[in-house]
C-alpha cells in the first residue's frame, strides 16, 4: 500500500516536527542542568548534541552523491537521527557524572585540570563503548540489507561525532561558560 503525502501536510508535519524538537532540547537542557546543579552543564550538552546532528545531516547529505548505497531521509534516518541524539546525551551524561564525581574531590583546584583528570578516566570506556557499536554498525553496512544500510550509515557517522563531541566538545563548552560566569 502507498500514500503521497500533500505539500499543506508535509508542512504541518516539518512544523510540528520542529515543535517537539525544541521541547525536547529543553528538556534535556533542563534535566542535565538540574542533575549537575549548573546550567554550563545543560548548555555544553545541547551544543553537543547539535554538534553530532549537524554532522550526521552534513555527511549523509555528501554522501548521498558519493556512495554506492541508498542514503533516503526517510523514517529510518529519523530514527537513526534520534539514536544518535540519545547516544550522545548518554556519553556526555557519563563524562559529566566523572567530572562531577572530580570536582566534589577537589573543589578548590582550577577546573580545568581537574576536567582533565576525569576526561582522561572515562576515555577509555568510552572509546570501547565506541569501538563496539562501530565494529557492529560497519558490518550491518556491508552485510546488511539495503533497506537498513542508510540508518547504519547514519548511525556510524553519529556515533563517531557523538563519541567526539562528549570528550571534545560538551567538555570545553562548560569549562568555557563556567569561567565566563565566574567572572
Amino acid at each position: 500500500k502507498s500514500r503521497s503525502v500533500g505539500p499543506t501536510i508535509a508542512d504541518d508535519i516539518k512544523a510540528s516536527a520542529f515543535q517537539s524538537l525544541l521541547i525536547a532540547l529543553l528538556f534535556i537542557f533542563l534535566y542535565v542542568a538540574v542533575r549537575f546543579r549548573k546550567a554550563e552543564f545543560g548548555l555544553g550538552a545541547l551544543v553537543a548534541i547539535f554538534h553530532d546532528v549537524l554532522i550526521v545531516l552534513a555527511l549523509f547529505s555528501l554522501g548521498y552523491k558519493f556512495l554506492p548505497i541508498s542514503l533516503e531521509i526517510n523514517q529510518a534516518f529519523i530514527a537513526a537521527i534520534l539514536t544518535v541524539v540519545g547516544y550522545s546525551i548518554n556519553d556526555t551524561v557519563v563524562v559529566f557524572d566523572r567530572i562531577r564525581e572530580y570536582l566534589k574531590i577537589n573543589p578548590n583546584k582550577d577546573m580545568t585540570p581537574v576536567m582533565n583528570k576525569a576526561l582522561n578516566s572515562t576515555l577509555s570506556r568510552t572509546f570501547n563503548t565506541s569501538i563496539t557499536i562501530i565494529v557492529v554498525l560497519v558490518m550491518i553496512l556491508f552485510f546488511g540489507a539495503e533497506s537498513i544500510q542508510g540508518f547504519a550509515f547514519a548511525l556510524l557517522i553519529g556515533v563517531v561525532a557523538g563519541t567526539y563531541s562528549s570528550l571534545c566538545v560538551a567538555t570545553p563548552i562548560v569549562i568555557d561558560f563556567a569561567k565566563k560566569t565566574k567572572k
